[in-house]
């Protein structure tokens, strides 16, 4: 497959460079993509160096796919560029994810929904990803009646230079700033700008998409969302309400079962998911599972996955490895 990826020099397209490898996917053809001042840096795949071109000419030369981390505006101006030359663009952008006819993905959850005429495929928000991972069972097997969710995500989500401002914190140095307040031994309950109802668009970008994947356009779900200073995952509190009520062996036993997802909650070894646990992992790791014994049918539990992996680059390109399976292609 002719393959590229937009956005190369940033920290989600050198994750989707290193998936690339990792899952073996067939590239015949390597274009690495950036803006203007980023062409011509070297970038190396596969052992091979590569200097990185401009967005005209990825495409013209019409890869098979493109898969997209390089901002909104970019995805809103070049994705259809692309796909008019037959391109597959999977984004990793919000750009497209509420398009009423753009497909917003994650294989295990709505795989099925993809057809061979989609051209341009959303990627979700990562917190939205590992979230619906673990609803998805048991929305199937027992009906969700209301979802509450409290995320904890690490600053590699905000970017390289998210990350600089930490170390940069830590290491006393003066530097440039990307948030409003210092990260480094604090806590922001702000992850995006605030909209018209107080909540963030990261806030709101969880409870939509989580509507969408799930084909539940008003399922009740609330969300407030978190920056701590960590690297290596995001991890959420998340209170689940199900229709009918449950064994809670049988839960942790249908989460573990799902695709993608491991459970790892045994109190009485102090086992359960961090962010340590996730770093590099394409898995989902729940745990900390319990029945919520001031609400009928409703459960607790805590989920973690590596934001740039499973939550960017991991599902984009277990995106185009479902479609090549099903012959989609």
């Amino acid at each position: 497959m002719k393959v590229a990826v937009c956005g190369v020099t940033g920290l989600v397209g050198s994750v989707m460079c290193r998936v690339l490898e990792e899952h073996n996917f067939p590239v015949t053809e390597f274009y690495p993509v950036a803006s203007d001042k980023s062409v011509g840096k070297k970038v190396i795949f596969h052992n091979r160096e590569y200097p990185v071109i401009s967005m005209t000419d990825a495409v013209a030369a019409a890869p098979d796919f493109a898969f997209f981390s390089a901002g909104g505006s970019t995805s809103l101006e070049w994705a259809p560029k692309f796909a008019a030359v037959g391109t597959i663009v999977i984004d990793n952008s919000s750009a497209w994810r509420m398009h009423p006819d753009i497909r917003l993905i994650v294989p295990e959850v709505n795989g099925a929904e993809i057809s061979a005429e989609d051209k341009i495929i959303a990627n979700p928000n990562c917190s939205t990803i590992q979230l619906v991972m673990v609803l998805k069972p048991l929305q199937e097997k027992f009906g969700l009646n209301r979802v509450v969710v409290s995320t904890y995500q690490s600053v590699t989500g905000t970017g390289i230079k998210a990350v600089r401002q930490m170390e940069d914190e830590r290491a006393g140095i003066d530097g440039e700033k990307v948030y409003p307040y210092p990260i480094d031994k604090n806590v922001i309950p702000q992850i995006d700008v605030f909209t018209d109802n107080d909540y963030t668009k990261e806030e709101m970008k969880m409870i939509n998409e989580s509507r969408k994947i799930l084909g539940e356009a008003q399922l009740p779900i609330t969300s407030t969302t978190v920056r701590i200073p960590v690297t290596g995952g995001h991890s959420e509190s998340v209170n689940i309400e199900l229709k009918s009520n449950f064994d809670i062996n049988e839960v942790k036993h249908l989460i573990d079962e799902f695709p993608g997802v491991t459970v790892v909650d045994d109190p009485s070894q102090l086992k359960y998911p961090m962010p340590l646990m996730s770093a590099d992992k394409d898995e989902v790791y729940v745990g900390r599972i319990r029945r919520d014994d001031s609400r009928e049918n409703t459960l607790n539990c805590w989920i973690v996955a590596d934001n740039l992996r499973k939550g960017a680059a991991t599902n984009a390109i277990q995106i185009a490895e479902y479609m090549l399976e099903n012959k989609l292609v």
